[in-house]
């Protein structure tokens, strides 16, 4: 397969690179941010994309979107540090066909790429439970399915530690914008305080 890289880490994507390209797959592009891969994507046409989310300019998940949106039928692999399961489930949701931890082994890749090329998708198992999931008691998971994609991408910074302003130019959008968001989050996650939003991210995995 045609693959572009996409991660904002260059010893990352040599390393899969190589593992790929071992394979007998073909590297036509890489770059390390959401709007440069964006560009790749629709230039140079590849027939799998391997995505991390938390890259500058545009995160992984508007890159998804947006390659949607424009119609790309790349088949969008997602590699990421990022290993809760909310964040497979809107990947899922999304559009993606594949997500990968990277805490696991690179060549799993190799075996994700043979599955999308057969048509079929890769995820963890929990994270189809995790979508189909339909009791609406309130606990941790059904709180995170009312959570935007935005919204969870303002929360994981905000558990980083990242300021309003560090936040809002990660995202290209306005503190007013985030300040918003972060709102939002206090009122659906039932959080009275910062610090409760911040335990709340830690006890999901979602930093």
């Amino acid at each position: 397969m045609r693959v572009l890289l996409v991660d904002d880490h260059a010893v990352v994507r040599m390393a899969i690179g190589m593992i790929l390209a071992r394979e007998g797959h073909e590297i036509v592009g890489e770059c390390d941010n959401g709007v440069d891969a964006l560009s790749q994507a629709f230039e140079l046409k590849p027939d799998a994309i391997v995505l991390d989310l938390d890259i500058p300019q545009l995160d992984g998940m508007a890159v998804i979107d947006r390659l949607r949106i424009g119609g790309s039928p790349a088949r969008v692999l997602v590699h990421t540090g990022l290993k809760s399961q909310a964040y497979a489930a809107q990947c899922l949701r999304a559009g993606a066909s594949a997500f990968l931890s990277k805490i696991d082994d690179p060549v799993e890749i190799v075996t994700a790429l043979k599955a999308v090329a057969s048509g079929k998708t890769w995820f963890p198992v929990s994270t189809f439970d995790s979508v189909r999931k339909s009791d609406f008691a309130q606990n941790d998971a059904q709180l995170l399915s009312a959570i935007t994609r935005r919204e969870l991408k303002v929360l994981h910074g905000l558990a980083l530690g990242k300021s309003n302003k560090q936040i809002a130019d990660d995202m290209l959008l306005s503190n007013k914008t985030v300040s918003t968001y972060k709102t939002r989050l206090m009122q659906k996650l039932n959080a009275s305080t910062l610090l409760e939003l911040i335990e709340f991210a830690k006890r999901n995995d979602l930093v």
